[in-house]
């Protein structure tokens, strides 16, 4: 049988399991699932008789090199940071590998050597980075073919509550890493072009620049800049493009609320509290108002952040219980960040009942015959359960499918690489319709940011 080995059993691999084990006769696959939680793996393997669990840790060079070299193909579903290790142990022993993550300059270090044994080495298949690439070129790649400039590409991408389970004032619940929400655009200022001129937003002001995008029966959204779009520029050939702006997507309103905390400071992450873990929630938050011996910490925030009584904004602070002085941190040493997720994962943490939603948003402008011209795509995935999410779906298939056609050589191209060639997008995105994941396409007027060519 043709093996396949998963390292790691999150959140994101039961689809991906799942995938394997329905194609495991037709395709003649045996599944083995690694991971330093035996329990974790062998959830995931279930009683399926192609399946197996094993003790996996990826830092014992032993069982991870023996379980490498057994296989036939290896997918890394690890945290991005230890994909080197399992890289090294695949080139070594000449194994083609997969991950959802993006390519890092460890793993890009490596591409001469992959080349030269012929393996492929697939990374950001999974759905941002994965489908945003895929669903991106496809079109990209068509407007080329028949003659058109791209002059605009944005592209937007949010893991979101579904509609039947948004439940809280915020329209939103953690979906996937709450750090990463929790710290997102931190490390630098937005970059992006609009009307080719560069622009920035520094980390204090990225939560009030917001664009709004309305999504065919699902209502308005707003999308906040990304940190770094300009890399996409030559990886999509994009080079005399104008309008280049990647974002992630919020429901409207959560960007001005959530810009409450990055102006008191409690997204910080590169200092520690004093006696953090006897802190109440309202000594959390009176740590970063000025001392007042008459006004109440409620007083307080209000007024240094403009906030009236009547305001939603008031509603949601109040929602979360960053006043309540009976809820104790209990984290020591613990940064504002990581204080502030533990806060939000009491009210944000998705319930049994709840499902998750994957919202995509693309917009082409492009030139063909002298004419300006627009094509908006969008998807919108839902959902099953706590296992089968709409994040798990989005993450794991596309991963499945480009291990599987490696495997059958059907994508050959070798080399450390990101799915935007045409051998690997078009079967995929095909086969992912199979599963409920389709874009809708949209043609209308383009009008971009600057119809009458003023120099913005």
């Amino acid at each position: 049988m043709r093996k396949i080995l998963v390292i790691g059993a999150g959140k994101s691999t039961a689809v991906l399991i799942k995938y394997f084990q329905d194609k495991s006769i037709s395709e003649n696959l045996y599944i083995t699932i690694g991971d330093i939680s035996i329990e974790n793996a062998k959830k995931l393997a279930g009683d399926h008789s192609n399946t197996e669990a094993v003790l996996l840790d990826v830092f014992d060079q032993n069982s991870r090199e023996k379980a490498i070299q057994n296989a036939d193909i290896v997918v890394s579903m690890l945290p991005a940071r230890f994909h080197i290790e399992v890289a090294k142990d695949c080139l070594q022993f000449g194994k083609s590998m997969v991950t959802a993550s993006y390519v890092s300059p460890e793993m890009q270090e490596l591409d001469a050597k992959v080349r030269e044994k012929g393996l492929v080495f697939m990374n950001e298949i999974g759905v941002d980075p994965g489908i945003d690439h895929m669903s991106a070129m496809q079109v990209i790649d068509r407007i080329r073919n028949q003659g058109g400039k791209i002059i605009m590409f944005e592209s937007f991408t949010g893991g979101l509550v579904a509609p039947e389970s948004d439940t809280n004032l915020w329209n939103y619940k953690f979906t996937w890493n709450p750090r990463n929400v929790v710290i997102a655009g931190q490390g630098g200022g937005a970059e992006f072009l609009q009307e080719g001129t560069y622009k920035y937003i520094p980390y204090h002001k990225l939560f009030r620049r917001t664009e709004f995008l309305e999504v065919e029966g699902y209502g308005r959204f707003e999308a906040y800049a990304n940190r770094n779009s300009l890399k996409y520029q030559s990886i999509y050939g994009l080079d005399d493009i104008l309008t280049l702006y990647r974002g992630t997507i919020r429901r409207v309103g959560f960007s001005r609320a959530w810009n409450t905390f990055v102006q008191l400071g409690m997204t910080a992450d590169d200092y520690t509290l004093a006696n953090s873990e006897d802190m109440s929630y309202r000594d959390f938050t009176n740590c970063f108002l000025a001392y007042s011996p008459s006004d109440s910490v409620e007083l307080k925030l209000r007024h240094y952040l403009k906030i009236d009584q009547d305001d939603i904004m008031w509603d949601k602070l109040l929602e979360l219980d960053l006043f309540n002085p009976d809820k104790k941190v209990g984290i020591p040493n613990a940064t504002p960040a990581q204080i502030l997720q533990k806060i939000l994962m009491d009210n944000w943490t998705l319930g049994e009942g709840d499902k998750d939603m994957i919202v995509m948003y693309h917009k082409f402008g492009y030139e063909i015959d002298g004419k300006h011209k627009q094509v908006d795509a969008t998807m919108v995935s839902i959902g099953e359960n706590q296992t089968y999410t709409a994040m798990a779906r989005t993450v794991g298939l596309p991963v499945a499918m480009a291990t599987l056609r490696i495997l059958n050589k059907q994508i050959t191209t070798p080399g450390v690489q990101i799915p935007i060639q045409e051998e690997v997008y078009t079967p995929i995105l095909k086969e992912l319709e199979e599963y409920g994941i389709v874009f809708k396409e949209r043609e209308r007027d383009y009008l971009g940011y600057n119809p009458d060519g003023v120099k913005g």
